[in-house]
């Protein structure tokens, strides 16, 4: 299969107009679970299957469907292949033979696993990934020496190193006669200012980076709770960013394990919000600035009321959508109005598609009870 991975600059890819040429967009998850027994792609080709059986009904003539065929072939191709899948959470896939397209994109996580074929590729997730992601400093750190790192969607680069002078050794040895506790207390109140004298120097060097170029998020590493006990040494501006902590001995702090224990913190953060939006839904329902379900929600979404998106993860749903306005439903009587319709495989991955582009935050959510709340789709609303 040929391919010219990497070839395109993301902003070409961007700036691509719509063609006469078909371009396969495939989003896929690659989390741990996802790559368990190669479920990812079990995942693509049931996309695969649902995208094929739709084509007929999906306006594209008998040599466009061929082509959209084929590139979906060279997708799973690739796929089939999980010694070529890029070290990250999410890939990002295009796929045009006609224009002679085929790029792989590591994406630092994935909304959704999806499948989809325009006249343009889909770019908004790739474009929205890197921007929201944008660089996350990382402490990893021991009781004499910190590093600190720039952490950004596929990299982590080491950017200062600070080493305090300490005691070496950690027991007080009495030198004199038995039970000299001044010469004991001496001792560990030293090692209590090292540590203390330690952690500042670190939190000091933490803000003036941030300050000079601020980063969007904080993640302290260290072995047992060294990494804990920065916290209460961080500048008020710096510790308000602070999203977790990880356990990761600084011999170790290489900057694929630094990258890793990132991605595993904000991963964590982020399924703490969850449980937030979901106290947010019910609420908004109870006061009516929020909606649940596919269709209210992309009525909602039709009329730019949406602020935030919640979509059960595993939903999947047939609908509609209109030529002229895009907009989508799942009945077909709701966009008469707008003149012609087209059939469509999945609106929930149209849906969040159209989210993408009015920058609507999303959060899609795979963990059954927090999903059970979620009616295919949710929406909290700007304005009623």
């Amino acid at each position: 299969m040929a391919s010219r991975r990497h070839s395109v600059d993301t902003l070409d890819i961007l700036r691509m107009k719509p063609g006469i040429h078909p371009v396969v967009s495939c989003y896929l998850k690659l989390e741990p679970r996802d790559r368990a027994r190669k479920k990812y792609l079990t995942k693509a080709k049931n996309r695969v299957k649902q995208l094929a059986y739709a084509l007929p009904s999906m306006g594209w003539d008998k040599h466009g469907q061929e082509a959209i065929r084929a590139d979906m072939a060279r997708v799973i191709a690739y796929l089939a292949d999980d010694a070529r899948l890029p070290d990250a959470q999410g890939v990002a896939i295009f796929a045009s033979e006609p224009l002679g397209l085929f790029e792989v994109r590591p994406l630092p996580r994935v909304h959704r696993s999806r499948l989809a074929v325009e006249r343009t590729p889909l770019v908004r997730e790739l474009a929205a990934s890197e921007a929201e992601f944008g660089r996350i400093f990382t402490v990893t750190l021991d009781r004499t020496t910190a590093l600190i790192w720039e952490v950004t969607a596929n990299h982590a680069r080491m950017l200062q190193k600070v080493v305090s002078d300490v005691t070496r050794g950690m027991r007080y040895h009495a030198a004199g006669a038995r039970g000299d506790s001044t010469g004991e207390h001496t001792f560990h109140n030293r090692i209590r200012d090292e540590k203390r004298r330690h952690l500042e120097a670190v939190a000091r060097a933490l803000f003036d980076l941030d300050r000079k170029s601020p980063g969007h998020q904080i993640v302290i590493a260290g072995p047992g709770n060294e990494a804990a006990a920065l916290e209460p040494f961080l500048h008020n501006y710096v510790a308000d960013r602070l999203i977790g902590f990880a356990r990761l001995a600084l011999k170790d702090a290489r900057p694929a394990a630094v990258l890793q224990v990132t991605m595993d913190v904000k991963a964590e953060f982020a399924r703490g919000a969850e449980a937030h939006h979901i106290e947010e839904l019910a609420e908004g329902l109870g006061t009516g600035w929020a909606v649940n379900g596919v269709r209210e929600t992309l009525n909602a979404l039709s009329h730019g009321q949406v602020r935030l998106m919640l979509v059960r993860g595993e939903a999947v749903l047939a609908g509609f959508r209109s030529l002229k306005t895009g907009r989508l439903s799942t009945l077909a009587r709701d966009l008469r109005e707008d003149g012609q319709v087209m059939p469509t495989a999945d609106v929930i991955d149209d849906a969040i598609e159209e989210a993408l582009r009015q920058r609507v935050a999303l959060d899609v959510i795979y963990d059954p009870e927090p999903a059970a709340a979620v009616d295919g789709l949710a929406g909290l609303l700007r304005f009623k």
